[in-house]
């Protein structure tokens, strides 16, 4: 799962890994982490805290408004998602390219606010799950078109996509912005 963690078939995993020992194996060892694993470690922990702000690297426009998106584009950056995070103004998104494109599903766990996951295949809106409530059960309901597969989900804030007027079947475009026009902008400096 992503992102608010989306699932990867089994199949297509999105890191490499070996198949562990068994733990009563008399060769099996747990190797001590490398630095890099515990500075990688340490900087999971501080954004499952705080919530990950990704650089506005694409924008949309729906019904004559234009969202600035951070992408997700890292299975890192797709596992963390919106967790963590307060709010999203009505300005902003997340996007999370799958390529190539493949049925995802979405959970909720650690995520504090609603959202609207918008599932795109082809530059069409295949499904919209409106509104999902952070999870607070265990285990926590997923959320996806099913086994239709998709290239992007775009996660807004809770009921935006019903305010933007999106639906299923509607066309979509991002328009990828110059990195050096990149820029994490904090959540507040936007008008909700």
């Amino acid at each position: 799962m992503v992102g608010c963690d989306a699932a990867v078939s089994e199949s297509e995993s999105p890191e490499p890994s070996a198949a562990p020992l068994p733990a009563d194996s008399p060769t099996a060892e747990t190797p001590a982490p490398s630095q890099p694993e515990l500075d990688q470690e340490l900087l999971n922990q501080q954004l499952l805290a705080q919530g990950q702000i990704l650089p506005v690297a694409a924008e949309v426009e729906i019904a004559d408004q234009t969202l600035g998106l951070e992408v997700a584009e890292t299975p890192q950056q797709q596992a963390i998602g919106l967790m963590a995070r307060e709010s999203l103004p009505d300005d902003r998104g997340m996007l999370f390219p799958f390529e190539p494109a493949r049925p995802v599903s979405f959970w909720m766990k650690n995520v504090l606010i609603p959202l609207d996951m918008v599932f795109i295949h082809q530059g069409e809106v295949v499904a919209i799950a409106s509104d999902v409530p952070p999870c607070e059960g265990d285990p926590c309901p997923t959320y996806g078109p099913g086994r239709q597969p998709v290239d992007y989900v775009l996660e807004l804030r809770g009921g935006r996509a019903a305010e933007l007027g999106m639906q299923a079947g509607d066309a979509i475009e991002f328009t990828w912005l110059e990195d050096e026009d990149s820029e994490a902008i904090p959540e507040d400096s936007s008008a909700s």
